[in-house]
């Protein structure tokens, strides 16, 4: 595949999933959908990894991989040396916002949710290690907010396969950036290959139109 197809697609894919991880940052901060004060949410929560890891660290790089692309392989703009480089840059930018992202939000399902128990604010799960996560009964323990373990571990879960998958995306784009910038603009190659392909055709029809005139007059001249 063409380095520029491929930086396109990957782009576009890498600014899919940013948006994702944002929408799924902000849904943490409003548990069961209701507003709540900075001191009643998780420090997992606050650490905004899907909107700023996960989110808007990917989200550059995947509009650097789309510009860099242009419109594939033999569009216009396509594979652009300076482009491809700051797409290398971007990326490993990228891959560690990703990887922010996937530390924090891992931490998160490990640690669990801050929630009420027994007029007591605290992370009532930390000392579980995880185990509560396999112990449907324990996530009705908290008070408020309301369903708080179930909305924690659905969105945490869609930032950990999502900040997985940016991670592959932006070391595909990595390698694909670097390739482009090494071997240059596919899309001269194909100019080039056209360009011959009509001076071989032009070179055909002229001795082909000179052969048939040169016939004519011949005949032209024996009559």
């Amino acid at each position: 595949m063409c380095t520029g197809k491929c930086s396109r697609c990957v782009g576009l894919s890498l600014i899919s999933l940013s948006l994702v991880c944002i929408v799924a940052n902000a849904l943490l901060l409003v548990p069961d959908g209701k507003t709540w004060s900075t001191n009643q949410l998780s420090l997992q929560v606050l650490l905004m990894a899907g909107f700023i890891g996960g989110g808007l660290m990917v989200l550059c790089p995947g509009i650097a991989a789309v510009r860099a692309g242009g419109k594939g392989c033999c569009g216009t703009g396509c594979t652009v040396g300076p482009r491809m480089l700051r797409s290398i840059f971007s990326s490993a930018i990228g891959m560690l916002g990703a990887i922010y992202c996937l530390g924090v939000s891992g931490a998160g399902l490990q640690t669990g949710p801050k929630c009420l128990v027994d007029d007591k604010w605290d992370y009532h799960f930390q000392e579980t290690g995880g185990a509560y996560l396999f112990n449907r009964t324990q996530w009705y323990l908290c008070e408020e907010p309301p369903n708080v373990v179930l909305w924690n571990l659905s969105l945490f879960s869609l930032l950990v396969v999502v900040s997985c998958l940016e991670i592959v995306l932006c070391g595909i784009q990595l390698v694909n950036a670097t390739v482009g910038v090494i071997c240059g603009d596919c899309r001269k190659k194909v100019r080039q290959r056209e360009v011959e392909l009509w001076r071989v055709r032009l070179a055909l029809g002229y001795v082909l139109t000179h052969f048939l005139f040169s016939a004519e007059l011949s005949s032209l001249r024996l009559h």
